[in-house]
């Protein structure tokens, strides 16, 4: 398992980017706009992590800015965890066999969220290439929020 980034929810891109980038010191590494989904996600490295950012090979903080909602509560603009994970179905099927909630399960054979104790997001991403869609995973129902 690899650790891959921490995502923040901002309400305002750019001065998330004034306070990250030209305050903190952090360098864009890649942005990708979402027209369908409405919205941007930035990930930022730190100046020593660029090139290894760059080969996903260092962990990042993910901004990701939805079009349409700017304020958040409850601890919302703190987004999720995410490890890439050598064999998703075996670790989620592990994680269910060991009592832990599939909040979405990894259908697509590519991504899964659980939820800590203390329901903080955990994002699993597949790595390389998406495995083949597999039961139950590929009928299962999201559950709760993640």
């Amino acid at each position: 398992m690899r650790y891959l980034h921490t995502m923040i929810r901002v309400g305002d891109l750019d001065a998330a980017l004034d306070f990250f980038c030209a305050k903190l010191g952090l360098v864009e590494i890649n942005r990708f706009d979402n027209e369908g989904g409405r919205f941007t996600l930035v990930f930022l490295a730190a100046p020593e992590d660029v090139g290894l950012a760059r080969e996903r090979k260092a962990p990042m903080v993910e901004l990701t800015y939805n079009w349409d909602e700017h304020e958040y509560g409850g601890g919302r603009n703190f987004g999720h965890l995410a490890y890439r994970v050598k064999d998703i179905y075996a670790l989620c099927q592990k994680l269910m066999d060991n009592g832990v909630t599939i909040n979405r399960p990894p259908r697509d054979g590519h991504m899964a969220f659980v939820r800590s104790p203390d329901g903080i997001s955990i994002e699993l991403l597949q790595d390389g290439d998406r495995l083949p869609p597999q039961e139950p995973w590929a009928s299962m129902q999201n559950t709760g929020s993640w």
